[in-house]
């Protein structure tokens, strides 16, 4: 991009994503760059790059990674991160609060982490600085949590909205107070035999567990045998009547999830709509399990390549649920 002007627009090829060297582009230069991909499951990737006008003083370098799938905004935003000098930093544009972001780069790094929000809502805005040095990852580890520096009510949904990010073979580590037991069983519960459970420390105050998505996890999405029902409600598809078919596939993500939550709101009980997706939308499904109430039903109905079918209703609730009657320190 040498010899570019303010407006200039590039056209870019590569045979992966370039986010963390754009990045590192406008800390090196001193100059702001906006990008966006054609595609955002394209291979190769093709973006446009235009030029902006230099950065001023103190000012960072900014990424949006709105219109990069979920999977993919995790694995650049953690390598731009690994990649900073202490000073550095950057801003992170995004459709919905980052804040499990936060968690994963405290987790992983301590505390050289600063995170400032600029504006919330609609577009949130986070200003993220690394403050220091930090110790390398485990390169064996995809991410880790400390729950312990999660607030309660977060840890759940966050450890699911992640998990269904990381890759076949992937191992999460998390470090707890105690051995998450009910966090077992929900994984047991939702994703079968597709994952190991390890402990591989365990004191007073501190146990350490590794969970790796196993193999079985991508072969279990393709076979025709396989259970595709992920629901919170043991209701039938029956008893829920359809009443749309929402094809969010041509919408920017940033718009996506607000159509789909406003679609979900509008549904009566007994009522659901059919969304379709080009990718996995299961980082959905762990927001409306953290956020819905018990009449929330989900079924997958097809997972294509490009085509993903998912039906979203709201159900009858059980009348009597069945309460978990272990007594365990909650997680």
């Amino acid at each position: 991009m040498a010899g570019a002007e303010v407006g200039d627009t590039i056209e870019v090829v590569a045979d992966r994503d370039i986010d963390p060297q754009l990045v590192r582009y406008q800390l090196e230069h001193a100059r702001s760059l906006e990008w966006e991909y054609a595609h955002p499951d394209a291979e190769p990737r093709e973006l446009a790059v235009t030029v902006g006008e230099p950065l001023e003083d103190e000012s960072l370098a900014t990424i949006d990674v709105r219109d990069l799938k979920p999977q993919r905004r995790h694995k650049a935003l953690l390598e731009i991160f690994d990649d900073l000098a202490a000073g550095e930093g950057f801003i992170l544009v995004n459709d919905h609060d980052p804040k499990p972001l936060y968690h994963e780069l405290k987790s992983l790094h301590g505390d050289v982490i600063e995170w400032d929000y600029a504006s919330q809502g609609g577009e949130w805005r986070v200003e993220v600085v690394k403050t220091g040095d930090s110790e390398p990852a485990d390169e064996d580890i995809v991410t880790r949590y400390d729950v312990r520096e999660i607030p309660k009510q977060e840890r759940h949904p966050t450890i699911h909205h992640r998990y269904g990010m990381i890759p076949r073979g992937g191992t999460m580590e998390l470090v707890a107070p105690h051995e998450p037991r009910p966090l077992h069983r929900e994984f047991r519960q939702q994703y079968g035999d597709t994952f190991t459970w390890e402990v591989v420390e365990s004191e007073p105050g501190r146990c350490r567990v590794q969970i790796t998505k196993t193999s079985h996890t991508e072969e279990a999405a393709d076979s025709d045998t396989a259970d595709d029902t992920v629901s919170a409600t043991p209701s039938d598809d029956e008893s829920i009547e359809i009443t749309e078919e929402l094809d969010v596939r041509e919408l920017p993500p940033a718009q996506r999830h607000e159509q789909i939550f406003e679609a979900y709101a509008e549904l009566d009980i007994g009522t659901g709509f059919i969304l379709v997706n080009d990718h996995d939308p299961k980082p959905l499904y762990h927001q409306f399990e953290a956020e819905a109430g018990p009449e929330f039903h989900w079924t997958y109905r097809r997972r294509d390549p490009g085509e993903f079918r998912v039906l979203i209703g709201k159900a009858e609730p059980p009348i009597d649920g069945s309460a978990d009657d272990e007594t365990e320190a909650p997680f």
